[in-house]
């Protein structure tokens, strides 16, 4: 059953008319997304640091946003996840997930850094890639600058992020370059064909709807050709072998449950460390949303836990 609390902030939604973002145009959907985060997120908890950066692509500088965790030293060397917020590859940006990746320093002790990458429809497929590809390995690359332990690296985001994660994973073990020690899968769209059985059951009435997934799929990909490249839909991809441990989280009453869960499966099946929780009675995007959903802070403290287990020296996991 639905959450009372979810079934709340969505008969909320409703009851005030608040559009869907399907309505909008990109630039109204990112305003909107940005304003409407103080109505559900919690208030920003303080860290021990937070630094606005530029990393270096090949189309250009990527903002990034670094934050050292409370109860570290300016010289202390940490563990990094490098996060890719969510919004369907069309909105969100660093102050949308400020909150998230505050908390997730916080609670993991690691640093954090939050990756701006290009937005659709202004940069298509496979934009947002590149820049995730880029701005993970400039992280590498700047470890020591940056007071970051490059050998306990992870990677993660939620629903666009987390399909954003999953390529950067597949892509590093491909090259052999980056290694990534844990990728955090949250909701994470993982085929962009959109054939699984929660896309029609959960298409309507729970925030992300049938249309608003149009709306995204149709400003990201230029080509439907592509809805097929293991780059949007890693679940596709012919080898998941060799990956990163993961944990993949779901929500009962998202359109992208099932696929979420079946990469869950096949990176078990192709022999790799992947834990697996949905929460049965959540919505799609309820991670950000612990002002509203109790079990939002449950699922943030649930993701710290692990991310930091992961990120310990090899010899004490």
């Amino acid at each position: 059953m639905l959450h009372p609390q979810a079934r709340g902030l969505l008969d909320f939604i409703e009851q005030r008319g608040i559009p869907p973002t399907h309505t909008l145009s990109p630039r109204e959907a990112r305003d909107f997304y940005r304003e409407r985060r103080f109505a559900t997120q919690p208030p920003a908890p303080a860290v021990g640091h937070v630094q606005d950066l530029r990393a270096i692509g090949p189309n250009g500088p990527i903002p990034v946003r670094l934050y050292r965790p409370l109860g570290h030293s300016d010289t202390a060397v940490l563990p990094v996840l490098v996060y890719y917020h969510g919004g369907g590859f069309v909105i969100g940006d660093l102050d949308t997930h400020d909150t998230l990746c505050r908390e997730l320093a916080n609670l993991a002790d690691c640093a954090v850094v939050a990756v701006d990458y290009r937005l659709a429809p202004e940069h298509r497929f496979p934009a947002a890639v590149i820049d995730c590809m880029a701005a993970t390995r400039w992280v590498r690359d700047q470890a020591a600058a940056l007071r970051l332990d490059a050998s306990r690296l992870a990677v993660g985001g939620d629903s666009a992020g987390g399909n954003l994660a999953a390529v950067v994973s597949i892509d590093a073990r491909d090259r052999g370059d980056l290694p990534i020690k844990f990728q955090l899968l949250v909701y994470p769209a993982t085929d962009m064909r959109r054939t699984a059985p929660s896309h029609a059951e959960n298409g309507q009435g729970y925030l992300l709807t049938q249309e608003t997934m149009d709306y995204f799929t149709g400003h990201y990909i230029a080509d439907s050709a592509q809805l097929s490249d293991w780059r949007t839909s890693p679940l596709l991809h012919p080898d998941l072998s060799n990956l990163p441990a993961a944990l993949l989280l779901t929500a009962g009453f998202d359109p992208l449950r099932d696929e979420g869960a079946a990469y869950a499966q096949r990176l078990t099946a192709a022999g790799n460390r992947a834990g697996y929780v949905n929460f049965a009675r959540q919505i799609h995007g309820f991670l950000t949303m612990g002002k509203v959903l109790d079990e939002a802070n449950t699922a943030v403290a649930l993701c710290a836990a692990e991310l930091k287990r992961m990120l310990k020296p090899a010899a004490t996991i």
